[in-house]
């Protein structure tokens, strides 16, 4: 294969085959991944927004710690009848939603385990109430995997379930839960959750529905360099068979693998395998073989500011949110912070102008 005319090709938008991808991948020098990612980013945007970077404030609330997953990278989970198992509140959402707004956000991410008796009745009543507290506040929440564990004990398919949430109070769906998008790769490190096809459907009906969804890829542990490609050519696959009136995937998200304390650590002996120059790669890479996905999101969260910095040259556009409150990789190992003068002060001094934006990536200023 030539680079020069994969670089082309990657230029002018066209889909790249996996072969193609991963020859980019193993063999072009970093800084030109980097420059083509940073070309197609502006392509991406419009005159009045290519010098924006966006972010928001929001807070992630997690549902429920318990879990029948039982994913081999999460420290976070409990078994059903661990002593220390718990499901939020209604007054505690209440003072945490008392708390985001007094940083000025309006929206909740809102997490669950896979946990085996709540179903589609608990989540509606839930999203209902919550709605009936503060109905300005977005409800980003759930994932395929809960949709899909969600849809299986009550018996009923995914669109019925997306149907029912969304009337109940659903905003979006975010992209949690896809790991790597690929059997060999999910029967090991989660095992318990939907398969990577059937993530995907929930997805395309979510699509077919005109909900606003996003994507994840969660790297750097057993997967190959084949798996990351083959992953980013099933989402843009998915975001090409959308109904044209709908957004699809509004962003990418992809983080390397927290490994402290983790079952895939400790007895696997896995580690986070992801370097700098490797986390600047793979957004550059996903940047090339997802042309059809306007926004990347840089995870600072757990790459750190100075990575964060360079991957919104090298085709990333979002920093993403403060994280008011971030339970999940925070407990293997995540441990950066930002206020929301530090997000907004870390992307002007990467030469961008930041942009408070809603979860439909539309920028409020």
């Amino acid at each position: 294969m030539n680079l020069e005319k994969l670089y082309q090709k990657a230029i002018n938008q066209e889909f790249l085959s996996i072969e193609e991808g991963l020859f980019l991948y193993n063999t072009a020098p970093t800084a030109e991944l980097a420059f083509i990612g940073n070309e197609l980013r502006k392509k991406n945007q419009n005159p009045e927004t290519l010098n924006k970077v966006g972010w928001i404030i929001d807070r992630n609330v997690n549902i429920t710690n318990v879990c029948i997953a039982q994913c081999q990278f999460c420290n976070f989970y409990r078994r059903p009848n661990a002593p220390d198992i718990y499901i939020t509140t209604i007054d505690e959402y209440k003072e945490k939603i008392k708390v985001l707004k007094e940083f000025g956000g309006n929206q909740l991410l809102l997490q669950g385990g896979l946990h085996p008796k709540l179903g589609l009745e608990f989540y509606k009543k839930l999203f209902s109430d919550l709605k009936e507290i503060a109905p300005d506040v977005k409800l980003h929440a759930l994932g395929p995997a809960e949709i899909h564990h969600i849809a299986r004990l009550t018996k009923t398919d995914y669109r019925t379930v997306l149907i029912e949430l969304t009337k109940s109070g659903l905003d979006s769906l975010p992209g949690a839960g896809a790991e790597i998008l690929n059997d060999r790769v999910r029967n090991t490190v989660s095992k318990g959750k939907c398969t990577a096809q059937q993530w995907l459907d929930v997805m395309k009906e979510a699509h077919k529905l005109k909900i606003t969804t996003s994507a994840t890829m969660m790297f750097g542990h057993i997967e190959t360099r084949y798996e990351r490609i083959e992953h980013f050519v099933k989402l843009r696959e998915v975001q090409a068979e959308k109904p044209n009136d709908s957004e699809g995937f509004t962003t990418f998200i992809p983080w390397p693998f927290q490994d402290e304390g983790t079952e895939l650590n400790q007895e696997s002996g896995v580690t986070n395998t992801v370097t700098t120059d490797e986390y600047i790669r793979t957004i550059a890479i996903a940047r090339i073989m997802m042309p059809n996905i306007k926004n990347i999101q840089a995870s600072w969260l757990t790459v750190g500011k100075n990575t964060g910095q360079i991957s919104l040259h090298s085709g990333a556009n979002d920093f993403g949110s403060i994280m008011i409150e971030e339970n999940v990789v925070s407990v293997a190992g995540a441990t950066q912070t930002f206020n929301a003068k530090e997000i907004q002060e870390a992307i002007i001094e990467s030469g961008f102008t930041p942009a408070y934006r809603n979860q439909k990536y539309e920028y409020q200023n």
